[in-house]
């Protein structure tokens, strides 16, 4: 019990979790498969349903109520004493533009240009990047690179802000919300298993480890039919 009370409710002191992020996207629901026929709503509509459950908390009308907007390119480091309430930058979902599903409901899907999102897991205190902002690029994983023509990212060239960093922890960083790339794949080889491959980039990252396929980067499946 007395060495409980040497530990801090607010950040570990022993912390097994690499400092390099590892990374997820969304949606997700069965696996790293994401497979639809635009022809056939039932099929892609379960990955619409899951994108506007998980963007919900990123309603512009949300972040506007509960959190603050920050200044872009630099770290927002907070003062004070550890156990303080801090406070959350802004991340709208209309940031995402196209990938937003304000106005394409669908997020793509109903036309065979579907969004995914990435999101990096939060590690207490880590600033990726080293002042440099961490960027996404995608790429085909194994097989013919044309089989992947398209890809816009969002917000912006795909890059997490520096200001959502660093992230102090559930109990004092109440109102965080991670912030988002979204991939749009404009162009996909139809009627194929596409195996792509999205990695961040930047100092300090790990992408190459293969032994672990989230950390830095992260390996699913298109398969879009007609």
């Amino acid at each position: 019990y007395v060495m409980l009370l040497t530990l801090s409710p607010y950040t570990p002191r022993y912390r097994d979790r690499v400092s390099p992020p590892g990374v997820m996207i969304r949606p997700y629901l069965n696996g790293f498969t994401i497979a639809f026929n635009v022809s056939q709503p039932s099929t892609w509509q379960p990955y619409v349903d899951s994108m506007h459950h998980f963007l919900a908390a990123y309603d512009d009308k949300v972040q506007e109520e509960k959190n603050i907007e920050c200044v872009s390119g630099q770290y927002f480091i907070q003062e004070g004493n550890e156990s303080e309430e801090k406070k959350a930058c802004q991340f709208k979902r209309s940031l995402l533009q196209n990938c937003s599903g304000i106005e394409d409901p669908t997020f793509g899907y109903s036309r065979g240009q579907p969004c995914i999102l990435m999101k990096m897991n939060r590690i207490i205190g880590y600033c990726p990047g080293a002042g440099v902002p961490v960027s996404v690029e995608c790429k085909v994983q194994k097989g013919n690179e044309s089989d992947l023509r398209s890809v816009d990212f969002y917000p912006g060239n795909g890059t997490f802000d520096l200001m959502y960093y660093p992230y102090y922890g559930k109990f004092t960083h109440v109102n965080y919300t991670s912030p988002l790339v979204a991939m749009h794949f404009k162009d996909v080889r139809i009627n194929y298993l596409v195996p792509i491959q999205c990695s961040l980039n930047g100092k300090g990252i790990i992408n190459d480890l293969n032994s672990d396929r989230f950390l830095g980067r992260i390996i699913f499946t298109l398969n879009i039919g007609k």
